[in-house]
């Protein structure tokens, strides 16, 4: 296992859509070695999501563990570790819902985003099993923003309002009060 580089907004690979992982290789040694390499990466950032693309490999893999409550993540409900291949989403509400998101590949930065607020997701897990969950709420809008990697975009694509554009640091001082907070 080993932490990895993030890359930042900027590098190409972040702008690509990531290739299809064929369920023949969900269980080759270099993507299990890939996958505990991201879960490494993620903790050490203390993040709570990483998609492959945000450590230069332009694959449809992402990552997502939430803690039980943790400083970072007030209320949370915790998530186990999720493992995400090739995933596809369905709208089930087109009701949004906003959050403050921060990201590993965008520092120090957050931005108001507004995204369908109850979707299903339909993956293959690190088994090469098929899944298929639905999510609402905060859980809902990390899937969003992780898939979102795995299709070049960033949350500043999804972003409304420039004016809801902040430094972390300002964020905390003058807008944390605006709306639920989200941080990769």
């Amino acid at each position: 296992m080993a932490i990895r580089k993030i890359i930042r907004m900027g590098h190409p690979v972040l702008r690509k859509e990531g290739k299809k992982v064929p369920i023949k290789n969900i269980k080759s040694p270099e993507i299990v070695s890939l996958i505990k390499d991201m879960h490494e990466t993620m903790k050490s950032s203390d993040g709570i999501g990483l998609a492959a693309p945000q450590i230069g490999e332009s694959l449809q893999l992402a990552i997502i563990e939430i803690p039980e409550d943790s400083p970072r993540y007030p209320g949370t409900k915790k998530s186990d570790l999720l493992i995400i291949f090739n995933p596809k989403v369905t709208i089930l509400d087109k009701k949004n819902q906003g959050y403050w998101e921060g990201c590993l590949s965008l520092p120090g930065l957050r931005g108001y985003v507004e995204r369908p607020r109850k979707i299903r997701v339909d993956f293959l897990n690190e088994n090469g099993e098929e899944v298929s969950l639905k999510l609402e709420g905060f859980l809902s809008t990390v899937f969003q923003h992780e898939i979102d990697h795995l299709n070049g975009k960033l949350y500043v694509d999804r972003m409304k309002d420039p004016k809801k554009f902040s430094y972390t640091e300002e964020y905390d001082k003058y807008h944390s009060d605006e709306g639920e907070n989200f941080s990769e």
